[in-house]
């Protein structure tokens, strides 16, 4: 228990760690013989189906129902493992805005419909950084309620923010009335998004107790969205800061504990380098990384005939230990991210594939830089028109082909 300590230490000072490892270990006792156990590791024969848990729908069953008989008659020995996007209750975002995170979205289905799954590994997402402003978290807030007081960021007067990096162009803050005066909120995605407050040790305790519920509940793999932003400090970046890859840390640390099979990944869409820092040092924070610079270098790769960028970049790929690997990907439930490309490809190599994306039908997604300025952040597009113009007149033959040496690059 060394190593929790010394994480429980450095984020809340030695004179609370003492009675946090204690919680802890309450925690993990409590957890430990419900947990179920199973084989760890990976290799390159696993792939895994990413789903929102209502794309495949039939009139007699829930959607997670059909979902899973989809899965079994169609991937079984064809993909091994099944990300579920968020399957919880939720307002906004697709998902993202959890109002509940311990129950289902009746709209879905049922615990029971997740377990049923358990021929596939599964990926549940910890939409940790923020949760729904319709949360009971949040509406206790709201109300003043004490034992929420210090869940959420809440900001006085005017502190210098400016070098705070942003994902998207929407205000940092969002007021809100409670019976004690306005308060204003801290809100890194949206006004329905509220940012957790990791600096109360209660809270970093209420999530690990909820990952260690969502394995139980059959999970393999734990998605940690929007993972970079987590632990905020006037006069910095917020992002990146060594309390973030701390608690990745201590999550890391004590889900090994009870649950060795599990593996973590780290959703952080961001410049290369900056992304591969969330293996730790191999050991100690996420298993997997998402090599978000990919789908970019690929899109680049076909639409100037150029490989040799791709090529190059490849050959940089290394792993700092056999216990970590990427997680490769063209297209997912977001748009194609232009950070994890910025460093590798030039300003100008990024408009000219930002301007393609637009000429064939794709939108862009803007953030907010501490100068004032914005810059473009995200293609939403799917890769298939990304790469070729769906008002072309390429025959589908070719198209077709093309992408599918897209997956093969993947791979």
């Amino acid at each position: 228990m060394n190593d929790l300590l010394q994480h429980l230490e450095f984020l809340y000072g030695a004179d609370q760690a003492p009675r946090l490892l204690q919680q802890t270990q309450h925690l993990l006792d409590g957890y430990r013989p419900r947990l179920p156990q199973r084989d760890g590791g990976l290799s390159e024969r696993d792939s895994l189906l990413i789903s929102y848990g209502d794309q495949v729908q039939h009139p007699t069953e829930t959607p997670l129902q059909t979902l899973k008989r989809f899965c079994d008659e169609h991937l079984t020995g064809i993909v091994n493992g099944i990300h579920i996007l968020p399957f919880y209750p939720w307002t906004s975002d697709d998902g993202f805005s959890v109002v509940d995170y311990r129950q289902i979205d009746p709209n879905l289905g049922t615990w029971d419909d997740v377990s049923s799954m358990q021929n596939f590994r599964l990926m549940f997402d910890g939409v940790i950084n923020h949760i729904s402003s319709k949360s009971d978290w949040f509406q206790k807030f709201l109300l003043d309620d004490h034992r929420y007081k210090e869940y959420f960021i809440t900001i006085e007067g005017e502190p210098d923010l400016s070098q705070v990096v942003r994902p998207r162009a929407l205000p940092l803050l969002t007021s809100f009335q409670t019976p004690s005066g306005e308060k204003k909120v801290w809100t890194t995605f949206s006004d329905d998004q509220i940012d957790l407050n990791f600096k109360n040790p209660e809270v970093l305790l209420e999530i690990l107790d909820i990952l260690l519920l969502y394995v139980e509940r059959g999970a393999t793999f734990i998605r940690l969205d929007a993972i970079a932003y987590l632990w905020k400090e006037i006069g910095t970046t917020c992002i990146h800061l060594s309390q973030t890859h701390t608690v990745i840390q201590f999550l890391r640390a004590a889900l090994s504990k009870v649950a060795p099979h599990l593996q973590l990944i780290t959703e952080t869409n961001v410049p290369h380098t900056d992304n591969i820092s969330y293996f730790g040092d191999g050991t100690n924070e996420a298993q997997l990384v998402y090599n978000f610079a990919l789908p970019p270098l690929t899109l680049h790769t076909f639409h100037t005939g150029d490989a040799r960028i791709l090529s190059n970049w490849a050959k940089t790929l290394t792993l700092p230990s056999d216990q970590t690997t990427f997680f490769n990907f063209l297209a997912s439930h977001d748009g194609i991210g232009l950070n994890p490309a910025r460093g590798i490809l030039s300003n100008t190599e990024i408009d000219s594939l930002v301007n393609k994306v637009i000429e064939h039908g794709g939108l862009i997604s803007y953030k907010h830089n501490a100068d004032g300025s914005q810059s473009p952040y995200e293609m939403n597009i799917n890769y298939f028109d990304a790469l070729t113009n769906p008002n072309g007149h390429d025959p589908l033959e070719l198209s077709v082909s093309r992408f599918l040496a897209a997956q093969a690059i993947m791979l």
